[in-house]
């Protein structure tokens, strides 16, 4: 009999981690009632329990969802897992285990209220990624290009095949602040790697000439007749502007706005 418990979960924060959370509900046939980073720093009354990371036991949680549940499950619980939603660990492991009870039209319950918040934070994934591949502005720095990000979501993974396909021939490197990750690209090979810091060096005289030239060609081809402030930020939210070049990217300071 399945009981619901008031244990904690404790993992790694490794996708493998949490398919490990999984194996451990099932074999012993309980419920957590959270899920939390190992050494979070997150207080709770309630006992904790630190699962282990076992590639076995992951692997078999791995090769049992796409069997039970569906591929299209499995991408979505893996997209979920790259979300800012609090306690999605928590969710998808309740989704995995709707899953395996109802198969793969668990993934159309949309009135639950656990597909129905994975489906929101998902939603919202795709979106910010989409927005990143229009918003995201490289310099040069010793003939690679680099870009600074902060995502809500974790969208690195989402960004690679894009920006890939468009710079093929490239050497460029997109850092995300926010979960201090970087992915690395060199022709044909690319990585994402942890990085805790990135410190650029100063821009070279002629990419400081290119901003300007980008700057300028921004300025000069808007229509003031149609300026219209409220309807930018609902197409272009404030948060990306600090990394737009056309805003001043790597300024001191953003210009006055007009």
């Amino acid at each position: 009999m399945i009981k619901e418990s008031n244990l904690v979960y404790e993992y790694d924060g490794s996708f493998e981690g949490l398919l490990c959370c999984v194996f451990e509900s099932y074999a012993k046939k309980e419920i957590p009632c959270d899920i939390n980073l190992i050494d979070s720093g997150t207080l709770t009354l309630f006992p904790t329990k630190k699962i282990a990371t076992d590639l076995q036991k992951s692997n078999r949680v791995l090769v049992s969802i796409p069997k039970k549940i569906g591929s299209s499950a499995l991408e979505f619980m893996q997209n979920a897992f790259l979300t800012c939603l609090s306690q999605k660990e928590l969710y998808i492991l309740l989704f995995l285990r709707m899953g395996y009870t109802y198969g793969p039209s668990v993934i159309n319950m949309l009135s639950n209220d656990v597909v129905n918040t994975l489906f929101k934070a998902v939603k919202n994934l795709h979106n910010e990624s989409h927005l990143f591949k229009g918003f995201i502005r490289f310099s040069i720095f010793n003939n690679a290009l680099v870009s600074e990000i902060e995502p809500k979501n974790y969208v690195l993974p989402l960004l690679v095949q894009h920006f890939s396909e468009r710079y093929p021939e490239e050497h460029f490197l997109i850092y995300d602040k926010t979960h201090s990750m970087a992915l690395i690209y060199k022709p044909y090979r690319s990585t994402i790697i942890p990085i805790e810091e990135l410190t650029l060096p100063e821009l070279n005289d002629d990419e400081r000439h290119f901003q300007d030239l980008w700057r300028l060609f921004y300025k000069t081809i808007e229509i003031q007749g149609r300026h219209n402030p409220k309807c930018r930020m609902s197409h272009m939210p404030k948060r990306y502007w600090n990394y737009l070049t056309e805003f001043g990217y790597m300024q001191k300071s953003l210009p006055p706005s007009k």
